[in-house]
């Protein structure tokens, strides 16, 4: 086995192979920690700051422990770039082959039985009308295709429609009973998972798929040796969501159209369930209804229109279940049967739970509604699960400790044994950042402190020629900056606007970096998991401590949890959850040794507030000041912008030219 100190070293395979590649003191003691949790089959959480390098700091212990390795991500896109990029550069470096596997959530990949399905029913009305176009590129697709991912097939997202005709959920998946069993695609790529040495997958498959042997796919963490778990800091409000249980009126409706398909198939005369199934319907139509008029219901009382309406989906959900195990053994009625009794259990254990096992929650769309139940706490049954497997767990990211205390995130998953490691960046922000604390700004909860946030952000983005993110809190607020942005200026031609919901979160992003003087305003989805290096971004506003909406259902379950348990919600749960996200936030500027460039944070209790020395200790260590004029003098320096304003401006109120 080779040394770490050799392969971290200035003359070592990765110095050798990876043009770029710097040798951190830092980077080689994550990898140390990790090295020896898997030895000891230990828990280990490490805070590694940015630019620790911590993807190389665990993919090299992991590759050179011969260990049977899970790695999950925070998305998709990491997936990805670990599977393509990453995984390939550090195995190559260091020597060491191993089989590699990606696997995605079932959705991802199509499902043959019931493109089987779609296929005859588009055969048939094509007597009368042509076949769609792109499910007839989607068959001649699936003849070729060895992994079944539907990311394959050319300008086909997963917003089609066609997508959730073709794929399968954990819920109408007929597992061994489907007769295109031996050619389903989340079977080959879960047997390539089992063969392989490395596993890459993402939280949410993760949590919802913890029990894969109850689907007969084969058990994927009975068979690791170590979970490594980047982006950790998702976890606990993932696991809590995973734990809860949810009753959706899209379940509903998908289960309705399955079940006509499926009695189509049997050539079961239209009349067949129709009262059940309508029943069924005009339930959930009546359920929607009341919701829409009483959002916040009365969980406890009986005899409400609520507690009716629900009662009245769950037994008609009863009955279709009763109706369609009497239509035959076939596997999609059967299935079909199974989902019925699971949704309305499901809608029971919702509605009828006792005040202790939960905060229940209402969620409502244009298309329909969601019922969560979402409890109060998941330490005990996350720490039995991670005991019960042999692995040793490694819980990795930028955002894990406050104030290198990690108690606040160890605890919310019963790790409060695991040993930690705080590991802070390596960049100088001493010299590469600046901290800008506006002064007189009005208070949060003020309704003039969106204009006053934009007052003060103006000077600043003229004299950093652009390169800014704007942050915000709410999506309320990000659309009344917006508004004030464009009154502002007659002009934005130089400095082109771009606005989180009016375009796609990576074209908003590839436009930002491509255009290098660009304003981004946007909400939550921009706080973490963006990485703009180089001159693009030079500045990062932000416009108030993130501090949770006592509203979100997952902070109201913490809340009602510590204040019924004697703790103290503010201090053990909200204050440290908003000092995590904004030092995410912060987190956005410096992303290499060469960024430069100033955090505005334009909310006065950082300052005036006790509890802003806890956001003030999570931050990096960079020099301070409250007067515009240094942190307009540190943007036109690295900007290279001579003079103070580069748009015309016209007074707030005024319609743009």
């Amino acid at each position: 086995m080779q040394d770490l100190e050799e392969v971290f070293g200035p003359t070592g395979p990765l110095k050798r192979s990876l043009p770029g590649y710097t040798p951190r003191r830092s980077q080689l003691a994550m990898a140390t920690r990790i090295e020896n949790a898997l030895l000891q089959r230990a828990p280990l959480v490490v805070e590694a700051g940015t630019g620790t390098g911590k993807t190389f700091a665990y993919l090299v212990p992991a590759l050179l422990s011969g260990k049977r390795v899970l790695i999950s991500t925070g998305t998709r896109t990491l997936q990805d770039q670990l599977f393509n990029k990453d995984l390939p550069l550090v195995a190559g470096a260091i020597g060491v082959p191993a089989r590699v596997a990606l696997l995605k959530g079932r959705s991802n990949y199509l499902c043959s039985y019931r493109l089987a399905q779609l296929g005859q029913a588009a055969g048939q009305r094509s007597l009368v009308a042509p076949k769609d176009r792109t499910l007839a590129r989607v068959e001649r697709w699936a003849l070729s295709t060895r992994s079944g991912d539907l990311a394959e097939v050319p300008n086909l997202g997963d917003s089609h429609p066609l997508w959730p005709q073709v794929t399968s959920t954990r819920e109408n998946c007929l597992g061994s009973r489907c007769s295109h069993i031996g050619r389903c695609h989340v079977v080959e790529a879960r047997k390539r998972a089992i063969e392989a040495d490395v596993v890459i997958v993402n939280h949410h498959l993760l949590l919802a798929d913890l029990a894969l042997k109850e689907d007969g796919f084969g058990d994927l963490l009975g068979a690791a040796d170590a979970v490594i778990i980047d982006e950790a800091h998702q976890i606990p409000d993932l696991a809590t969501q995973f734990f809860g249980a949810r009753f959706g009126s899209r379940q509903v409706e998908l289960l309705v159209r399955d079940a006509r398909q499926e009695l189509a198939q049997l050539h079961a005369p239209a009349s067949t369930l129709a009262e059940e199934l309508g029943s069924v319907e005009r339930g959930l139509a009546a359920l929607a209804e009341v919701l829409r008029g009483t959002p916040r219901p009365d969980w406890l009382a009986a005899d409400t229109p609520f507690a009716d309406a629900a009662q009245a989906v769950i037994e008609s959900l009863r009955a279709l279940a009763e109706g369609l195990k009497e239509q035959g053994r076939e596997p999609g009625i059967q299935q079909a049967a199974a989902r019925a009794t699971e949704l309305g259990a499901r809608l029971g254990q919702i509605t009828q739970a006792e005040e202790h096992e939960g905060a229940r929650n209402v969620e409502l769309t244009p298309r329909g509604f969601s019922l969560s139940l979402l409890p109060f706490d998941v330490a005990d049954r996350f720490l039995a699960f991670t005991r019960g497997t042999r692995a040793a767990w490694v819980f990795t990211s930028a955002t894990l400790s406050v104030g290198e205390d990690f108690t606040h995130f160890t605890s919310r998953l019963g790790m409060n044994e695991a040993e930690t490691l705080a590991i802070a960046s390596p960049f100088d922000f001493e010299s590469q950042a600046l901290l800008y604390l506006p002064q007189r700004m009005p208070d949060p909860a003020s309704p003039t402190h969106t204009q006053a946030v934009i007052d003060a952000c103006v000077p600043l983005i003229e004299a950093s020629a652009g390169g800014a993110f704007v942050l915000f809190t709410s999506h309320r607020a990000l659309q009344r900056a917006a508004q004030l942005m464009r009154e502002r200026w007659t002009e934005l031609g130089e400095f082109p606007l771009l606005v989180q919901g009016e375009a796609p979160r990576e074209q908003l992003l590839r436009t930002f970096r491509e255009s290098g003087n660009a304003v981004l305003l946007g909400t939550s989805s921009f706080w973490e998991g963006v990485d703009v290096k180089g001159d693009a971004l030079r500045l990062v506003v932000i416009e108030k401590l993130p501090f949770a909406s006592p509203d979100d259902a997952l902070t109201r379950a913490r809340i009602e949890h510590l204040k019924a348990t004697g703790g103290n919600a503010f201090r053990e749960y909200q204050l440290p959850e908003a000092a995590l996200a904004l030092k995410q936030g912060v987190g956005r500027l410096i992303r290499s040794e060469t960024d430069r460039g100033v955090v505005v944070i334009c909310d006065p209790r950082l300052v005036d507030k006790p509890y802003g020395r806890v956001f003030r200790a999570s931050l990096p260590p960079m020099p301070v000041t409250r007067a515009v004029e240094d942190a307009e003098k540190f943007l036109r320096r690295i900007a290279g912008v001579a003079a103070p304003a580069r748009l015309e401006r016209v007074p707030l109120g005024t319609e743009s030219a």
